[in-house]
């Protein structure tokens, strides 16, 4: 997955993760208009600048981002979400350590959280320890309250894949459409695994449903082409090619065409 889908994944866990945070006024007690009251007001402030970390952090403005985020702690130290936006922003700048770092500290406040576990996960994944990931995907989707478990099953496939067990990713995969039918990356990677598995037909059946959910990309309409090519359409696959030449015509995937590599 590449860097930019990496960091819109990451944006959308970080901001459901903000959803659904317990106050610390269920945990404290004191009068309720002077104490609890205060409790209240400096956890929202937390809420907001890590809000606006995530929305600094979307338009590329790292500097900014960590800014809002040290705020957010000063403003309540035991904000779990902005821990896990920290990391989020660490990992983007390759700060493997300190993204780590917060992704624990993270945990340790809320270790049964959905979003923080599915983040780490990612983050593992992405750095190098994919087996050490699914556990904490596992853990996510565990919780019956989660919202976007899709995304856990998708990012589960996704380190699978990338380990080489395609059985357990497919598995995935299609765990994540059946709550999403129309989830794009479990769609083409899951169409990627069928093509290599010489099941052509269910190829095509996938990556047209991608096609149709979203603008085709350069990957999804060399696939799309491929596998026509393979069923021995050469109608569909010339004007596959077509799409390709005209939209994606500097694409690696235009240029593997003209070559004839299409294995």
């Amino acid at each position: 997955m590449n860097k930019r889908l990496m960091q819109r994944c990451l944006l959308c866990i970080a901001a459901a993760l903000l959803a659904g945070c317990v106050t610390r006024t269920q945990q404290l007690g004191g009068d309720p208009t002077t104490g609890t009251k205060q409790v209240t007001d400096l956890r929202n402030r937390a809420r907001i600048h890590t809000e606006l970390g995530a929305k600094y952090f979307q338009r590329g403005q790292d500097a900014v981002a960590l800014q809002e985020l040290k705020e957010a702690i000063k403003a309540d130290s035991d904000y779990a979400p902005a821990y896990s936006m920290f990391g989020v922003v660490y990992m983007d700048l390759r700060e493997n350590g300190l993204a780590q770092e917060n992704f624990r500290r993270a945990l340790r406040l809320t270790p049964d959280d959905s979003e923080i576990n599915n983040n780490y996960g990612w983050f593992l994944c992405q750095t190098g320890a994919p087996k050490e990931s699914i556990p904490y995907f596992m853990h996510a989707v565990k919780n019956p309250l989660y919202e976007t478990p899709q995304r856990a099953y998708l990012n589960a496939g996704l380190c699978s894949a990338q380990m080489k067990e395609l059985t357990q990713a497919d598995d995935y995969f299609q765990r994540a459409l059946r709550i999403d039918p129309n989830m794009p990356q479990a769609l083409l990677n899951l169409a990627l695994l069928r093509f290599d598995a010489a099941k052509f037909g269910e190829a095509r059946v996938l990556v047209g449903r991608y096609n149709r959910v979203v603008e085709p990309t350069a990957e999804s309409l060399w696939l799309a082409l491929r596998t026509e090519r393979k069923l021995g359409d050469r109608g569909a696959e010339a004007s596959l090619a077509a799409q390709l030449r005209r939209n994606f015509s500097a694409s690696r995937e235009y240029q593997d065409f003209l070559k004839g590599n299409f294995e």
